[in-house]
This record gives C-alpha cells, structure tokens and sequence, in this order.
C-alpha cells in the first residue's frame, strides 16, 4: 500500500454534518471503482495520526479528483468540517492510499440496477451511479433518512437517475424504512446493491434470498458438459449474485493483517479463518460482498462507521 499525495481543492457542507471534499489524486481517481475506498492519513485531535477510511464518491479520471463524504459536527453556531479537516484549506495536501479493496461487480447483461441506500452510507453507492448511466443502464435509487432535513440532495444526482425516498417521520416521500421500497422493485431489478446499517443490509439480504420463490423464477439448470460454478467470494460469484452489500467497518490497516475489520462469513469467501462459521476481512475481501456471502444471523459484527 503506497501512500500518494493528494491536493484539496475544495470543501464544502452537502448536509447537516456531512462534507463533500474534492481531492486532485490523478492515481487514485484512474483506477477507482464503484465501492472501493481511499485510506486517509487523518491528523486527530491533540496530534495523533490515524488512517481512516472513506468511500470514493466520484472519481473523474480526465480530471484526476475524486470525492469523499465526510462526518464532521453541526449546531447552532453552523457546521464544522470533521476535526482532522478543519485547518485545511484548498492547496493544502496530505497522503491517501488507495484506491483500496474490492469493487461492486456488475454483470455485462444486467440492464435495471437497483440502489438502496440510507443515510452518509450513500457515499459507497455514489460512483456506482455514474458507472450505470455511463454503461447505459437504468438505475433507480431508493434513500433513506430520518427526515426531509437529512435527504441526500437530488441536485448532486445524475437527471437520469429515478431517486425515490423514505423518512422515518414522513416529512418527504414514503413514510418507513427504505426497506419497505424494495418489494416494488425487486421484479424490475436485474441486480441489486446497498450500503447502511447492519440491521438494514441484513432485513435485504433476507429479502433477496426469498426473491426467487416469490417471484416464481425458476433455477437455471446446469448445462450439459459445462455448469463450472464459479467459486464464492469470485468476481465471478458476486456477478451472479442479485444483491451486493458494501460494508461501512473501520479499516485499520488497510492491509490484511490486523484483523480489525472482520465481518461473519457463512464459509467459503474469506481469509481462511475457518470455513462456516469464519470470518472475511472488509479491507481485503470487501467492502462489497455478495449478501449470501455474510452470515448475518450472528452477532459478532466488527468496527462501525468510518
């Protein structure tokens, strides 16, 4: 992991709390893809360094920027950016490795790509928009907030984007979780993928794995003389997968050997920590996975929000 310079360019409160930065990283931004994050060298209050993780939210490779939300604080006297932030100005540069981790895979047929959302966790979604309508595909977005005052702003969605929202206390569109959404959708979508909370990614991960007996949508039988199943945790496996979930874990190394981002595995995708019943490292083996990939019955999960 080489760490590379990048350049502030701009900064700038999107929501309550929530900072948009524009970051000049040519490397990172050519080879970013949807889902994977940058690892941010953070100098925290009193003095202490910490690499912190963080979606890439765009990326334009022509350009050479990219885009990070970031959480910082807001009250009566306006908003802050978050603590490491606050003495940047645009010029300004510090070290970020990346881009880090494995990207949501999108299958070459799939043409309806349905996007669920809630909250900052939007950022693990975001690029993935650009890479649908650039491809042609159409997408539809379904966000969830604890109200109209949080809704991620349509402004800095593509038009073609079909953005639909749910808030806790009603106060804009469906009244309910965003989960709630999702059965309208889920004939139309060719593939889904999310981000949020545990307790939102698991309820979707229960809906997916009941989807093809509610639709009635037979199991494609093995052809004969071919039928290679394609081995879990592959880009391959996730591609057939109808619902990718992209982890929102602290990420301390960033490398694989700290196992600080470990999430339960049901066996067969992770770091060879034990088959069922394992576990799969979110810096190496995500932040996406395949939703049948994660165990989400047990009650070990690791880390938290970045």
């Amino acid at each position: 992991m080489r760490p590379l310079g990048a350049e502030l360019i701009d900064s700038r409160e999107i929501l309550p709390g929530q900072w948009l930065q524009s970051w000049h990283a040519p490397a990172a931004a050519s080879a970013a893809r949807a889902g994977q994050v940058v690892h941010v060298r953070t100098v925290e209050a009193g003095g202490l360094p910490l690499r912190r993780p963080y979606p890439i939210t765009t990326a334009d490779a022509a350009s050479g920027t990219l885009t990070i939300q970031t959480a910082g604080t807001t009250g009566p006297s306006g908003g802050l950016p978050p603590v490491w932030a606050r003495g940047l100005r645009p010029g300004d540069r510090l070290d970020l490795a990346g881009p880090l981790g494995r990207p949501f895979e999108v299958d070459t047929r799939a043409r309806h790509l349905l996007l669920i959302a809630e909250g900052a966790s939007i950022a693990s979604l975001r690029l993935l928009v650009d890479e649908a309508i650039r491809a042609g595909r159409s997408v539809v977005l379904l966000y969830g907030a604890a109200s109209s005052s949080s809704v991620y702003p349509s402004s800095l969605l593509p038009d073609e984007v079909e953005y639909i929202v749910a808030t806790a206390d009603g106060s804009l569109g469906h009244r309910g979780s965003v989960a709630e959404l999702v059965p309208d959708y889920e004939a139309w979508a060719d593939q889904s993928f999310a981000a949020g909370p545990p307790v939102l990614l698991a309820g979707l991960a229960r809906l997916a794995a009941g989807r093809r007996q509610r639709l009635g949508v037979a199991t494609p039988g093995r052809k004969r003389g071919g039928g290679r199943v394609a081995a879990p945790g592959s880009p391959e496996a996730r591609r057939k997968a109808h619902l990718q979930v992209a982890l929102d874990q602290v990420i301390g190394c960033a490398a694989g050997t700290c196992l600080g981002c470990v999430a339960p595995a049901t066996g067969g995708a992770g770091s060879g920590t034990g088959g069922g019943g394992g576990t799969v490292r979110v810096c190496r083996e995500g932040p996406v996975f395949a939703a049948d990939e994660l165990d989400w019955e047990r009650g070990d999960w690791a880390g938290g929000a970045a």
